[in-house]
């Protein structure tokens, strides 16, 4: 391990405060979905094989039963993202022991809403940043920001020693719920995604209590896959794209991409000790165990997050991340998250 590789020095994770359970969520469905889609009752089943007992909404659940455009959900996200951010960041600062003064890059990760100015801008005051903080907001990493925004806060921090560099990742999937002209990827969507955001203070050199050091990280995106996840923007708002099974393309082409990634690192699969993966859906985790040749039911992490919270898209893999290290990494671990373009972005972590 080396000492110039950006240590992970504080970690915090929140939810807002409206609970959703999958009973809720089967219920508002019925109500205002069903009598506009025709076919809902062939896929009320996913509320049940999503394996989620309860979700967290920025907004409380009679909210989504009226029609919503832009205006409000805007508003919505920019005063519910901004809660989040400072909560999650005043967390993770208290978990370091550093006062918000002392950080000196701030990187906002977040793909559910925008905020022009950024979320950081919005939270300077309340959080007491410095004037001359230096500030990355980042934009449509979808489910794979959480991977992707520790491992670029990770070179921001090498890039500097001693510095310190805010991630903070947040996501309002609830409000990304269209009831007016729903389809497939909809009603999915409204049994899978719920609300929340984590924060971390990275630093590189010296100093501090580490918790864990970033040792590696890459990226992969297959060329022709820009329909598989991402925004469709519509006059309600943006609206979820699911249009390849996200489970079977992980079986026919993660394999490859591991392999190509581990081999430009110099590793192989067995040389981790433990996997912190993004829980993006009960059959993603199972094509996960399957594809990194893991024992069936080894994902436990993985699948708690997922029942407890629901997909918060980039967060979660940090909520999966915050419960590995209550009980301390084993040896070098492969953290890793799949997102829009199509994208694997893999993070390696070693112990302090």
């Amino acid at each position: 391990m080396c000492p110039a590789n950006a240590a992970i020095l504080g970690l915090a994770t929140t939810v807002p405060r409206h609970r959703l359970s999958q009973d809720d969520a089967v219920a508002i469905a019925r109500d205002v979905l069903a009598p506009r889609y025709p076919g809902f009752a062939r896929l009320e089943s996913v509320f049940t094989n999503a394996a989620i007992d309860n979700r967290y909404a920025v907004m409380p659940i009679d909210w989504y039963r009226a029609p919503r455009g832009w205006a409000d959900r805007s508003r919505a996200y920019l005063k519910s993202a901004t809660a989040l951010f400072v909560d999650a960041a005043s967390d993770a600062l208290r978990d370091a022991g550093l006062a918000a003064q002392a950080v000196d890059s701030i990187v906002t990760v977040s793909s559910t809403g925008i905020a022009t100015p950024g979320l950081e801008a919005r939270a300077l005051a309340a959080m007491g940043f410095r004037a001359d903080v230096r500030r990355v907001p980042v934009f449509g990493l979808g489910c794979a920001g959480g991977a992707g925004g520790l491992a670029l806060a990770a070179r921001l921090a090498q890039a500097a020693p001693g510095e310190n560099v805010l991630l903070v990742v947040v996501e309002t999937c609830t409000l990304a719920f269209r009831a007016q002209a729903p389809n497939k990827a909809d009603i999915v969507a409204s049994a899978l995604f719920g609300d929340g955001a984590a924060a971390c203070i990275l630093r590189a050199g010296p100093g501090g209590n580490a918790m864990a050091r970033v040792a590696a990280s890459a990226e992969h995106i297959w060329p022709d896959t820009l329909d598989i996840m991402g925004w469709d923007i519509g006059e309600e708002g943006l609206g979820v794209i699911f249009a390849q099974s996200i489970p079977a393309f992980a079986r026919a082409h993660l394999a490859a991409a591991f392999a190509g990634i581990f081999a430009r690192w110099g590793m192989r699969n067995a040389g981790f000790a433990d996997h912190v993966l993004h829980p993006g859906g009960a059959k993603v985790i199972v094509a996960l165990e399957e594809t990194l040749g893991l024992a069936s039911g080894q994902l436990q992490r993985e699948r708690d997050i997922l029942r407890d919270f629901g997909n918060m898209s980039a967060p979660t893999v940090l909520f999966v991340l915050e419960r590995a290290l209550r009980t301390g990494l084993r040896g070098p671990t492969l953290l890793a998250a799949l997102g829009p373009g199509f994208t694997l972005n893999c993070v390696v972590l070693e112990p302090a």
